[in-house]
């Protein structure tokens, strides 16, 4: 972990005992500090208790006595409207604070120059964030990935020069973090999300842009409107920039030229330093990077690493060598000619857009719990469908979108089990040459028949493993 000296000696309050909220109420106490947590949940509770965190029911502590009050970046700092234990941390004149600010103050009083990459944006931060530390782990980097994906960020090791560590962030964390000023920090994109707890897009749009604006590198996706205009700002600024995009050349910075190839596409990272243009990777061939939303997230990732000191050569190495996330565009593995994705993440059809774009021949399996909309906006992809294959309790809706001019022919499963092996089935026996894809990417919530999408992904992995004549990838 990182212990927290900076608050050594001094009493705070902490709300929030999740994965997030124990690690920190763990660093704080490991570095010297007092503290006073508390959480609604019981057992949360209990669990904190029997490490030796003080419980403290905040609504009758005394507020007066806390140097800081620490939020879990679960809880609702201003829309639709302030915590309670924010509104007395207000009234009292106590600061409120986040994990990753704890983390930058550290980073400040122990080891100032050490690197720091903060990723963040609407889509694309964590698959950016895990292939940014993969490559500096491939090129020999001592590596801490965290944040909001997998490990908490004070669960970490603490910086240290020499020792790398890339930070997803949350617009959630940004606001808690007044003190976040990154090596290289990156912004992929913005489209309208949490508005709920941001009020405006407006006001998420300028939390955001906080990332970047403080950090010593900018890195800016450049596909989107909102995103442009940070770029532009952080321009007129005259700190340095890195601009980005996966759509489109530019005259400067990183950005993804996107080309058929004997009828596949082919992908090349193109860096434009002084107005000269040089093709320094090629996604072609590379399962776990499919696509034009991954061409964005590995143009980032390549400004990243060469900020940091990396070659080219040295990334495109460790482009390769990328294995993916789980869930999300996950290669499983193949039967022969068929390719077997784990797109379980895809919860909604803006992120089963992104499946859609990234094959032909498509045998498509989806279903579960429906959301407002349906699948609708995904009717231009439908000529890239061989098959589909409905489970779940949107199996009538989404028949319904299907029998529209009769433009996909499916078939109703009912179950993944059943789906999964007609899908290989139909799959093996398609006539010609060149990858197809059995693709799940259900466009719905899981809670019909799982209780989660990890769990979901997890059951359509091993239904594919047990396949005759399944080859895991990366083998062979």
């Amino acid at each position: 972990m990182t212990p927290l000296t900076v608050f050594k000696g001094k009493r705070l309050a902490l709300f929030g005992l999740g994965g997030s909220g124990l690690a920190t109420a763990r660093a704080l106490k490991a570095g010297g500090a007092e503290v006073a947590a508390w959480d609604d949940n019981q057992a949360s509770r209990d669990k904190a208790a029997v490490e030796g965190i003080a419980i403290v029911d905040l609504a009758l502590a005394d507020w007066a006595g806390f140097a800081a009050f620490v939020l879990s970046p679960g809880v609702p700092l201003t829309h639709p409207q302030p915590h309670w234990t924010v509104e007395k941390a207000g009234a009292a004149g106590v600061e409120i604070i986040g994990d990753v600010e704890l983390f930058f103050r550290e980073r400040e009083a122990i080891a100032p120059a050490a690197p720091v990459v903060c990723i963040t944006g609407t889509n694309g931060k964590s698959t950016t964030t895990a292939l940014i530390a993969h490559v500096l782990r491939q090129a020999g980097r001592d590596v801490q990935m965290g944040g909001n994906i997998g490990t908490a960020v004070l669960a970490l090791e603490p910086p240290a020069q020499g020792r790398i560590h890339v930070i997803e962030c949350s617009s959630y964390q940004v606001d808690l973090a007044p003190s976040l000023a990154p090596t290289v920090g990156i912004q992929m994109n913005l489209t309208p999300d949490h508005l709920d707890r941001h009020g405006t897009f407006e006001n998420y749009g300028a939390i955001k842009e906080r990332l970047v604006a403080q950090s010593d590198i900018a890195v800016i996706g450049v596909d989107d409107e909102p995103s442009k205009q940070m770029a532009r700002r952080r321009a007129a600024s005259g700190r340095p920039l890195v601009k980005i995009s996966g759509e489109q050349p530019l005259d400067e910075g990183v950005f993804a030229g996107i080309t058929a190839n004997a009828g596949k596409l082919d992908t090349r990272i193109v860096q434009v330093r002084g107005g000269r243009p040089k093709v320094v990777a090629n996604l072609a061939g590379i399962g776990s990077l499919r696509g034009s939303h991954n061409a964005q997230n590995a143009a980032a990732a390549f400004a990243a690493c060469f900020a940091l000191g990396l070659s080219a050569e040295e990334i495109a190495a460790g482009f390769k060598t990328y294995p993916g996330l789980a869930h999300r565009m996950e290669e499983i593995g193949r039967v022969g000619r068929v390719v077997f994705i784990n797109d379980s993440k895809a919860t909604n059809a803006d992120s089963t857009e992104k499946a859609l774009t990234s094959f032909r021949d498509i045998f498509w399996i989806l279903g579960g719990k429906a959301k407002e909309g349906g699948i609708e906006s995904l009717t231009r992809y439908f000529p890239n469908i061989a098959k589909a294959y409905l489970i779940g309790a949107a199996s009538d809706l989404f028949a319904a979108t299907f029998d529209q001019d009769g433009r996909v022919v499916y078939e109703r499963n009912g179950t993944l089990d059943v789906a999964v092996a007609a899908a290989a089935r139909d799959a093996q026996a398609q006539p010609g040459e060149g990858e197809i894809a059995v693709l799940l990417s259900p466009a719905c919530a899981s809670f019909d028949q799982f209780p989660n999408f990890e769990v979901r992904g997890d059951a359509f992995r091993a239904l594919v493993k047990a396949l005759p004549g399944f080859v895991p990838f990366g083998a062979g």
